[in-house]
């Protein structure tokens, strides 16, 4: 997905998570994230932003501490939004050539990795916050959607911090059932994960095909399985995936 598209997402995203997390109240549980508050989960968001927007003007190459911030409940929304808008114009302020730290694979710039990831960072805490204010989850673009489980998949389950592992070796396939073409598996085994796209027929031991929109929330798993996600085959390796395929 290109960038420009990226940052306009991370845009819409971080308002509607603002909005979502007013709506909850800083006091509200956040069911996607077990022990967390909706102030939790808006320091955390705004931390990230503000951490990511370090790199993008300092271009720095190590890894950085995600920095800690005490912000009374009576400010958080400014607080984030502050954060948001400042994370917004280090992107338009970064060349194209950008070189500074990335940590996933499948982003041709430094600039394009860092929009991907503060787009589907924000978009899933986006979920978590209308969780939180127990409204439905908003829809997102089929683009976007089919762009976070690639991101998903081929970068943060294609990497050794992965956790998930099993034993004994499975291929799990999943599938867009709307959009031909996005099809991926993720080969699993007592080791690192491998997740990569592929193309016409795969063996796989077991599926999960559905709609793209329906599959981006659940693999995040920030949505129950439903009816529109048809998990067929081996069922351990949907059990699997429930305990350890989120971020």
């Amino acid at each position: 997905m290109e960038t420009n598209l990226l940052l306009g997402q991370l845009r819409a995203e971080g308002a509607a998570l603002a909005a979502a997390a007013l709506r909850a109240g800083p006091d509200a549980a956040v069911p996607t994230c077990p022990g967390w508050r909706v102030r939790d989960l808006v320091l955390h968001t705004g931390s990230v932003h503000r951490w990511a927007a370090e790199y993008l003007t300092a271009g720095h190459m190590e890894r950085r501490p995600l920095p800690e911030h005490r912000v009374p409940d009576g400010e958080l929304g400014a607080w984030f939004r502050a954060g948001h808008d400042a994370l917004l114009t280090a992107f338009a302020s970064a060349p194209e050539d950008l070189e500074c730290l990335t940590f996933l694979a499948g982003s041709p710039s430094a600039r394009h990795f860092w929009a991907r990831r503060q787009a589907h960072e924000t978009a899933v805490h986006r979920m978590d916050a209308e969780r939180a204010a127990g409204v439905p989850l908003s829809p997102v673009p089929a683009a976007f959607a089919a762009d976070g489980v690639d991101e998903l998949l081929t970068g943060f389950h294609s990497r050794s911090r992965s956790r998930l592992r099993r034993p004994v070796p499975a291929v799990l396939r999943v599938r867009a059932t709307d959009r031909p073409g996005d099809d991926w598996v993720v080969r699993v085994s007592g080791g690192a994960p491998r997740g990569e796209r592929v193309t016409g027929a795969v063996a796989a031991d077991c599926e999960f095909a559905g709609p793209v929109e329906a599959l981006y929330p659940v693999l995040w798993n920030r949505s129950a399985w439903g009816p529109e996600v048809k998990v067929t085959g081996d069922r351990s390796v949907a059990a699997l995936w429930a305990e350890a395929g989120g971020v």
